[in-house]
């Protein structure tokens, strides 16, 4: 049951595969027109309107271009009416020969869309060739002794035409003596035989002449004749006679020349001269050759069945006594696989897209093999691994279409390779090749080399410089593979990226535009577009990011000490009984740079004294190497140098001035009398300075003037009582013998009135001063103004107010860079906010007059003398809040007499132990 249910199923599938084969050759199978002419038509005569019957109209022509593909050029179409015409002579009898049937077979071509169309134009015969003999006359031997009904094979006429035009029957002028009999061969010619109808009487008539005729069977009909010439011979009773009238032999074509064909024997019963048989062609030939004595039959020249498939020839066999004998043999020519197939091209292309769907045509192929049967049954099929096919259209016809994706960048062209075998054995086969190209589409986008860039650019570069280049690849062909490149995005601003870089649209080149500044800009990143030039153009983006380096191009900048505005280094003053290792002071320099360029150290360059201080080669803080000798000079200068780690290092230079004093009032003389090198530039402002202090001095002579006239108006005496000469003069400084060191041994009597609402506010002094008694009195701003405070006077009439016991500090608590030292470094300041404040004002103050050049020598009780100070370590990130790293000369009894100023107590008085050089003290 299984089995016949699986026949019954395949039997089933079988008609319906026959219908799909059937739809697909539909269009070439039912698409053969056929046209019948006669033969021998003018050049320029219509066989038929060939657009008409494919179904074209007269519009579409022009682009169908409907042409026609045959390996002869019979004929032609019009190209305006698309009639089939004769372009070349039309012989029936040249082109098919004896064939029965002559048709011309070839393919009409038309474009847009690319197919063929078979036609078949069948050519009949006319009758235009007339039966030719190839002799005029030819002569006869008949002996007298011939029997009446002897037969004697006459020449054949020839007539190229076929059918009814052919050679249809012969004529034999009247004789008595002889008849015409007209046979038949198997392949249906005709030839005609002369018989004797009676005997021939060679002393009456020797001699006699016919007419022979031959017609076809043409309306009307054309003839041929020749003469016949018959010579009556003396008596020879026997004639030869042949084994067989026919002798039929099959022969191949691939036989060599000199082959052995074939021997034909006649024997003649007669003696002598007579018996001697002579055998010889009765027409002389050229393909074969026969040996007159031995009646063997050879090739001489190479047979090709493609060209002649038989032979027939007539031997006659002659006898000494003149008697003929006549026999035809037959030849067939048997095919053997001697040609190759032939394969051609029909509407070739050149170039086809490689976006191509599959089953795109790329050409018509006709294959072509002479030989028959199996031997011209023809295979056809591609060579090699290739994205094509080849399907059959019909009889020898093939399509070649694509059959699979076409990829230009992996395979930009194909060789081609069809091999059409046929079936005999051994099979011949022959190839051709053709070069396909394929045509390139923008299928393919830009893709960098990299998937992103990182770049490294040292700053202070040129302007236009290159420092980048980005490159990308397109596999494409002409302007679907030229890469132009931009850029797209960047994180600096939109407005400034043109003045930073710029990128060459051709080479993928990075400019910078400006010089980099590693310290305004330490990176930043880029967005560029590599974009091809095809339609529609593809692209694709990278980034790219840049790094600033850095440079030694940023010189060290000290902040501490810094010269004032008139030019004049700060000093520094040192205790006389300072230890080894005391603390001095510090040397703060930043550098701009980063990493070794801003590694800076501290060098000594000169010194008074060589081994006196020394400096620290990281910190730059100075510290006294031993204790200062009885030789050493009280006045020290040092000339430090900072140098940064870069290469080639930079540096900067700054002089310290140092001073070993116990108290301020020791080195103002030194200072006052050091000579000032005169300068063109310091003499020009010495006199605004001048002309600036007249003025003010005249301003404040009309104010005193202005007051004095107002207080005289008053009458009040007590307000005349603080100018009196014995109140505030004094001859010189008086020093308590319980002065301990660590304080300012010298006070200063002075008598200021100061108020709140006016510039000048006139106390009352109801009680005499000692010679003894300060008065000290100071300001917000940090400046000294010795006062005369009435309150203070009567609590304190005669005693000068002893030194606070907080004025001494401890090792911890000297001036030094905060955090230098390993104390408790939080006593030296404020403990809440009001304190804080007030000590941020009196900070910013003091930075005030040294800006303008207007700071005092010394300071009331809630002034102090202030030196900044900074910490060990500092970034080039995080400059320091100076604030911090500012110390205070002296204790938290400092900060608790300026507030106890606010809580009216009696400040104790104290100097600042940092001064300019060049300055004078107002007493």
């Amino acid at each position: 049951m299984g089995s016949g249910a699986g026949e019954l199923g395949r039997a089933e599938r079988l008609p319906m595969l026959f219908l799909f084969l059937l739809l697909l050759f539909c269009p070439a199978l039912c698409e053969q027109i056929r046209y019948r002419i006669p033969e021998e038509m003018p050049k320029g005569s219509v066989v038929g309107n060939l657009a008409t019957d494919l179904g074209f109209s007269v519009q579409e022509l022009p682009t169908r271009k409907l042409r026609v593909s045959s390996e002869k050029p019979y004929f032609t179409v019009s190209a305006e009416r698309g009639e089939l015409l004769v372009s070349s002579r039309l012989d029936r009898e040249e082109i098919c020969g004896k064939n029965p049937a002559c048709a011309l077979e070839f393919e009409a071509v038309a474009e847009n869309p690319l197919n063929f169309y078979h036609v078949n134009v069948e050519i009949e015969d006319i009758n235009d060739h007339t039966p030719t003999f190839t002799q005029n006359s030819f002569e006869l031997q008949i002996s007298e002794s011939a029997q009446p009904g002897t037969r004697f094979i006459l020449e054949v006429a020839e007539d190229a035409d076929t059918g009814l035009n052919s050679l249809q029957k012969y004529k034999l002028s009247l004789n008595p003596s002889f008849s015409l009999i007209i046979k038949e061969k198997q392949d249906g010619s005709k030839y005609p035989e002369l018989a004797l109808e009676k005997t021939l009487d060679r002393e009456q008539q020797s001699y006699h002449r016919l007419v022979l005729t031959a017609l076809d069977g043409g309306d009307p009909p054309l003839s041929g004749t020749t003469e016949l010439r018959i010579q009556v011979t003396d008596a020879n009773d026997n004639p030869p006679v042949f084994n067989r009238d026919v002798y039929r032999v099959s022969l191949r074509e691939n036989v060599p020349p000199g082959t052995i064909v074939l021997q034909v024997s006649a024997t003649d019963q007669d003696e002598g001269i007579n018996s001697e048989i002579t055998y010889s062609f009765y027409r002389t030939g050229q393909i074969f050759g026969l040996n007159s004595k031995s009646g063997e039959i050879i090739t001489q020249k190479k047979l090709d069945f493609e060209e002649t498939k038989e032979y027939s020839m007539i031997v006659e066999g002659r006898d000494g006594g003149g008697l003929v004998a006549q026999c035809t043999v037959e030849i067939n020519i048997q095919d053997e696989n001697d040609n190759s197939p032939e394969v051609t091209f029909h509407s070739l292309l050149e170039m086809i897209l490689e976006n191509a769907v599959p089953g795109t045509l790329i050409a018509l192929i006709k294959i072509h093999d002479q030989d028959s049967g199996e031997n011209g049954e023809v295979n056809c099929q591609l060579q090699g691994e290739v994205p094509f096919k080849i399907i059959s259209s019909s009889k020898n016809s093939y399509k070649l279409v694509t059959d699979g994706t076409l990829d230009r960048e992996q395979t930009p062209e194909y060789n081609i390779t069809i091999t059409a075998t046929d079936r005999g054995k051994p099979p011949l086969s022959s190839s051709i090749s053709v070069i396909l190209h394929i045509s390139d589409v923008n299928d393919n986008a830009p893709v960098f080399h990299q998937a992103s860039y990182l770049v490294s650019v040292a700053e202070n570069n040129p302007p236009g410089a290159s420092i980048a280049q980005v490159c990308a690849s397109d596999p494409d062909l002409g302007l679907n593979g030229q890469v132009s490149y931009s850029i797209m995005a960047s994180d600096l601003e939109p407005l400034a990226l043109a003045s930073y870089v710029s990128v060459s649209a051709q080479s993928g080149v990075v400019f910078a535009q400006r010089a980099f500044d590693y310290e305004q800009l330490r990176a930043f990143e880029l967005t560029l577009q590599a974009r091809d030039q095809g339609s529609p153009a593809l692209s694709a983006n990278v980034s790219l990011r840049v790094l600033v380096g850095d440079r030694n191009d940023n010189a060290p900048r000290v902040l501490y000490p810094a010269l004032g505005p008139d030019g004049s280094a700060l000093f520094d003053m040192v205790p006389r009984a300072a230890e080894p290792g005391y603390l001095v002071t510090k040397v703060v320099a930043v550098d701009a740079d980063s990493g070794h360029n801003a590694w800076l150290s501290y060098h000594v360059l000169q010194a008074s004294e060589p081994g006196l201080f020394s400096l620290g080669l990281r910190t730059g803080e100075v510290r006294t190497e031993r204790a200062l000798g009885d030789r050493d000079a009280a006045r020290q200068r040092l000339l430090v140098a900072v140098r940064d780690g870069g290469q080639p290092p930079l540096s900067a230079t700054v002089t310290l001035h140092l001073v070993f004093a116990d108290s301020l009032q020791e080195v103002l003389p030194d200072i006052t009398d050091r000579p000032v090198p005169s300068d063109p530039q310091a003499e020009l402002q010495f006199y605004l300075v001048v002309a600036l202090a007249l003025i003010s001095v005249l301003f404040l002579l009309a104010m005193i003037l202005a007051i004095a006239l107002r207080l005289r108006r008053s009458s009040s005496p007590a307000a005349w009582s603080c100018f009196q000469p014995g109140l505030c003069v004094k001859s010189g400084p008086v020093v308590p013998p319980n002065y301990s060191e660590g304080t300012l041994p010298y006070s200063y009597n002075l008598c200021v009135a100061h108020t709140g609402k006016t510039e000048f506010n006139f106390l009352k002094c109801s009680e005499q001063l000692s010679s003894g008694q300060d008065i000290l009195c100071g300001d917000s701003s940090g400046a000294l103004f010795p006062l005369c405070n009435s309150s203070e006077s009567t609590s304190h009439p005669e005693l000068q107010a002893p030194p606070n016991t907080d004025w001494r500090f401890s090792q911890a608590q000297r001036p030094g860079t905060s955090g230098s030292q390993n104390g408790d470094d939080t006593g030296t300041w404020p403990n809440n906010q009001f304190d804080t404040e007030m000590l941020q004002a009196m900070i910013l103050a003091s930075a005030s007059e040294a800006a303008d050049g207007s700071s005092t020598l010394g300071g009331g009780a809630g002034t102090m003398g202030l030196s900044a100070r900074y910490g060990p370590q500092f970034t080039l990130q995080h400059v320091p809040d100076y604030r911090q790293n500012v110390y205070i000369p002296g204790s938290n009894a400092t900060l608790t007499n300026a507030a106890g100023k606010r809580d009216g107590k009696a400040p104790a008085g104290g100097n600042g132990n940092k001064k300019k050089s060049g300055k004078k003290e107002k007493k």
